[in-house]
């Protein structure tokens, strides 16, 4: 998706999507980052190296349960548990770049335990879209609704220790019932849950959700062809 420089000579290489995001994490001030990956993605370690690349040390984990992205993030617990974590999704470019750091910015003034980054949504089918009450707190998740009068969705996120833990409660209390049912470990197709599942638990838990929106904020999806294609109009050149 368009190209950056490489070195100090200025050289250009293509610039994958999942740059982006870290350029953005590194905008926020994120110190470390931690990069969770299946087997067979060597492809990404070769890409980004130590990190030099995006200017932050990167960290590489591998995950063997394929039960959706919570269990993918709790695979971080041990490093993460007792940090600010900033979340994004590598194959979502959006706009605007500071955005992770106006997210920091409320977690911190709100303490609260998750902020989320809203954006107009363009296909409610394909996304959580996000169930605002009128002084525009979030009231409840919608997991990729057919039809829905909502109008925006989550896309990045920050949240504290208190939500990690949620999280890891919430994956093992899945998984025990996984286990209970004699469901296989290896099939990806049976359940997958979705981090718009927790934030739905957290909601009913009292979690404190607090979120900023980026009324005039855009988002590219690159996961069909077709996103792809116009994420490569939009950003090439850089």
């Amino acid at each position: 998706m368009g190209f950056g420089s490489l070195g100090k000579n200025g050289n250009l290489r293509p610039k994958v999507a999942a740059q982006y995001l870290l350029e953005s994490m590194h905008i926020a001030g994120t110190k470390k980052v931690f990069v969770i990956l299946r087997r067979g993605k060597w492809d990404i370690p070769a890409y980004f190296g130590n990190g030099s690349l995006v200017n932050m040390p990167i960290g590489y984990l591998m995950v063997d349960l394929p039960y959706g992205v919570p269990y993918t993030l709790d695979s971080a617990l041990s490093f993460i548990e007792d940090k600010q974590v900033v979340f994004g999704f590598p194959d979502i470019i959006f706009e605007p770049k500071d955005a992770f750091a106006q997210l920091v910015k409320r977690q911190l003034a709100s303490r609260a335990d998750l902020v989320l980054g809203l954006f107009p949504a363009t296909n409610s089918k394909k996304t959580d879209m996000v169930d605002l009450d009128d002084s525009g707190k979030v009231r409840a998740i919608q997991i990729k609704p057919t039809q829905t009068e909502l109008k925006y969705t989550w896309i990045v996120a920050v949240w504290n220790d208190s939500f990690t833990r949620f999280m890891h409660y919430f994956v093992t209390q899945d998984q025990e019932k996984r286990l209970d049912a004699g469901m296989d470990q290896h099939i990806s197709s049976i359940n997958e849950i979705f981090v718009g599942d927790v934030i739905q638990s957290a909601l009913s838990s009292d979690l404190k959700i607090d979120n900023v929106i980026f009324s005039k904020g855009s988002y590219i999806d690159i996961g069909t062809p077709e996103d792809m294609l116009r994420a490569a109009k939009v950003h090439m050149p850089l």
